[in-house]
């Protein structure tokens, strides 16, 4: 995903380098921080917070404050789709960038250079840069326009 952090983006390859790199940032390890960790790695999409309390059995307070601290440092960043709470994912995987079917909800993520020649339309039209990777672009997905284009 292609967002601004604090500190730099902590390369996470594995749960336990990741744990390491996080030691050495002088964060605790602690049962319940680890199994947010290795939620989140077993995560194949973004994963809201609580999909992540169901995932690990912890309590909310205790995954939305790991969520909070790991996101300070750099492993996750967040991204909304729809109305729907975050969802968060490792900061690290390929750059995403999301697109959103505004009838049937589906959210597709795509690298980010797929969508650069939009950004660079918006940026010479109004002069803003934007980003489709906190928010998503919405719209309608094949299935839908073609859905509508033949009168559903």
């Amino acid at each position: 995903m292609t967002v601004s952090h604090a500190s730099p983006v902590i390369a996470a390859p594995d749960v336990e380098s990741t744990l390491a790199a996080l030691r050495r940032r002088g964060m605790r390890i602690s049962v319940a921080r680890r199994l947010v960790v290795e939620a989140l790695f077993a995560a194949r999409e973004p994963v809201s917070a609580p999909e992540l309390i169901d995932r690990t059995r912890l309590d909310p307070a205790s995954v939305y404050a790991n969520l909070q601290a790991l996101e300070a440092v750099g492993l996750i960043s967040h991204v909304h789709l729809g109305h729907a709470a975050g969802h968060y994912a490792l900061a690290d995987r390929i750059e995403r960038d999301y697109l959103e079917c505004e009838s049937c909800g589906v959210t597709r993520a795509v690298r980010s250079s797929v969508l650069q020649q939009a950004r660079t339309t918006i940026r010479e039209a109004t002069g803003y840069s934007v980003r489709f990777d906190h928010f998503p672009l919405r719209g309608l997905c094949p299935g839908c326009s073609s859905d509508r284009g033949a009168g559903g």
